[in-house]
C-alpha cells in the first residue's frame, strides 16, 4: 500500500488541472517580474498584506494602516509576528511540522491567552475550542492527537501531489482539528503559507493567499465544513477553492499592485 496519501487527492475530478492553472498564475507572476529581482521589501509587504487578511478573517477590526503602524489588535499583532519568522520556519515544515505549528501558535496567540497556553496542544482535560465560526465541533483531544500525528508523519514522506494540494490539506486539517486553545485559524493559514514556500509554489512569498481566502470569505466556513462532512466530494471542493485562492493571491501580490489595491480589497 502506498504511503503517499496526498497523491490520490490530487487526482480528484478537476483538481489536477485547477492546480496547474493556479501554479501557472504564480509562475507567470514570478517570471514576468524576475524571480532574482524580488526584493525583501516586496516579500515583507506581501506577508504584511497576508497577515492583515488572515486577521480580518479571524475577526480583527484592524485596518492595514493600523497593522503598519504597529497599533493593531491582538489578532492582527499575532498574525504580523508570524510573518517575521515565516521564511525561517518554512524550510522546517517538511521535517518538523509539529514544532513549526506550535511555534506559529506561540507567535499568533501571544496577546490572546495566558503564557501557559502558547504552543500548547490541547488535552482531554481542557475545553474543545470553538474559535473558527461556522465549523462543526472540533474532535475530542484523543482523535485530534491521532490525526495531527498522522498528518505530521505524512508531511515528512515523499509525495507526487502538487505542493498546493498538500498546503490546502494541511490548512483544512488544522482548521478542522483546532489543536490549540486559540488562534487556530491564524495558525492554519500560516501553515498553508509555509508549505507554499517550502514546496516551491511561491518560494519568495510574494503572493497573498490569505487575501484570496478573505476575498472568498463567504465560502470559507462552508468549504471547511464540507471538507469535514462530505467525504471526498468535500475534499475536492476545498481543493478547487484553494486553487482559486492561490490565483487571487497572485493577483494581490505587491508585484502587481505596489500600493493600494490589495489593501482596498480587504477593507
Amino acid at each position: 500500500m502506498s504511503s503517499d496519501v496526498f497523491e490520490p487527492l490530487s487526482g480528484l475530478e478537476g483538481v489536477g488541472s485547477a492546480a496547474r492553472a493556479a501554479r501557472d498564475a504564480v509562475d507567470v507572476l514570478l517570471r514576468d517580474r524576475g524571480l532574482r529581482r524580488v526584493s525583501s521589501d516586496v516579500t515583507a509587504e506581501a506577508l504584511l498584506r497576508g497577515a492583515h487578511a488572515s486577521a480580518a478573517l479571524a475577526g480583527s477590526t484592524a485596518t492595514p494602516d493600523d497593522v503598519r503602524r504597529g497599533a493593531a489588535d491582538g489578532l492582527a499583532s499575532g498574525a504580523v509576528r508570524m510573518t517575521a519568522e515565516l521564511m525561517t520556519l518554512a524550510p522546517q515544515v517538511d521535517t518538523a511540522p509539529v514544532q513549526v505549528w506550535t511555534r506559529l501558535h506561540q507567535l499568533a496567540a501571544a496577546d490572546l491567552g495566558p503564557a501557559a497556553e502558547l504552543g500548547h496542544l490541547r488535552t482531554a482535560a481542557e475545553p474543545i475550542p470553538d474559535d473558527i465560526p461556522g465549523l462543526p465541533p472540533a474532535p475530542a483531544a484523543a482523535e485530534m492527537w491521532e490525526r495531527l500525528s498522522a498528518l505530521a508523519q505524512n508531511l515528512t514522506r515523499p509525495t507526487k501531489a502538487p505542493g498546493l494540494v498538500v498546503a490546502a490539506i494541511v490548512h483544512a486539517e488544522l482548521a478542522a482539528l483546532r489543536p490549540f486553545p486559540t488562534a487556530n485559524g491564524l495558525v492554519a493559514r500560516a501553515a498553508e503559507r509555509c508549505l507554499l514556500v517550502a514546496r516551491g509554489i511561491d518560494p519568495v512569498a510574494v503572493t497573498v493567499p490569505e487575501g484570496g481566502h478573505y476575498l472568498l470569505r463567504a465560502s470559507y466556513a462552508t468549504g471547511l465544513t464540507d471538507y469535514t462532512e462530505r467525504g471526498l466530494t468535500g475534499v475536492r471542493d476545498w481543493l478547487l477553492r484553494s486553487c482559486e485562492v492561490l490565483t487571487k493571491g497572485a493577483e494581490l501580490s505587491p508585484l502587481v499592485s505596489p500600493a493600494g489595491h490589495a489593501d482596498g480589497a480587504l477593507e
